[in-house]
């Protein structure tokens, strides 16, 4: 079976795809860039975990209206990117208003034009920065507007393998499976070196260091989360 893995260039991303390819499917990999900050570098991300995993098929689109929306700090250069924030005490700034609505429903397009039977998408729930649209409560909704968005024919389920996951055990995944991941890229503030310092870096930086490993991309600042 076919299946859509929507591919940030982000570590969840990176482990997400190699699940769907693990599972047998023929993969059709999808990337928005939507004004992000670091679009530049999650793009080149993408492809080389394309390349990587030898998917063939593959689809960038622009959707630069997110960023003339504005109201999140990925998208808005006047916003200050929220620091670590690793208790997930409220929603952060990069939270970009239903911006997972809008790429499953372009993920749900393009699976229902090519005849695939699945989207995958590296949401994470347990762990994540609080983002709403990040949670299984929503991923279960979304099937529900697929089955009745469709072509009765049709049947496209979104899957999400890691919505009950910590950071920790999704790098363990990423490991056991053989992800480069140093192909991925996860800071929110630059595309150089990875800042260290934004909520994104710790998640990713105490993820590592609880299963002590060295994260293997460059950072400005490496500080010890626990």
């Amino acid at each position: 079976m076919k299946a859509v893995i929507l591919v940030s260039g982000g570590m969840d991303s990176l482990v997400t795809a190699a699940i769907a390819l693990e599972q047998g499917f023929v993969p059709a990999a999808m990337h928005i860039n939507y004004g992000q900050r670091t679009w530049q570098k999650e793009l080149e991300s993408f492809r080389s975990i394309c390349r990587h995993f030898g998917i063939a098929e593959s689809l960038e689109v622009d959707v630069p209206f997110l960023s003339r929306i504005g109201g999140s700090s990925l998208t808005d250069h006047s916003m200050p990117v929220s620091g670590p924030d690793l208790h997930g005490s409220s929603i952060p700034t990069s939270y970009v208003p239903f911006r997972n609505a809008l790429f499953l429903s372009m993920a749900v397009s393009w699976s229902e034009v090519i005849g695939a039977g699945k989207i995958f998408i590296g949401a994470v729930e347990e762990d994540s920065s609080g983002y709403p649209d990040c949670r299984k409560v929503f991923y279960d909704a979304f099937n529900t507007v697929i089955e009745l968005g469709t072509r009765p024919e049709t049947h496209i389920e979104i899957v999400t393998p890691l919505i009950g996951m910590q950071k920790s055990e999704i790098v363990r995944k990423g490991m056991q499976l053989g992800v480069p991941f140093d192909f991925s890229w996860s800071c929110y503030k630059r595309e150089g070196r990875a800042c260290g310092v934004c909520d994104s870096c710790a998640r990713r930086l105490r993820a590592f260091t609880q299963l002590g490993i060295e994260d293997p991309i460059e950072y400005e600042e490496r500080p010890r989360y626990i």
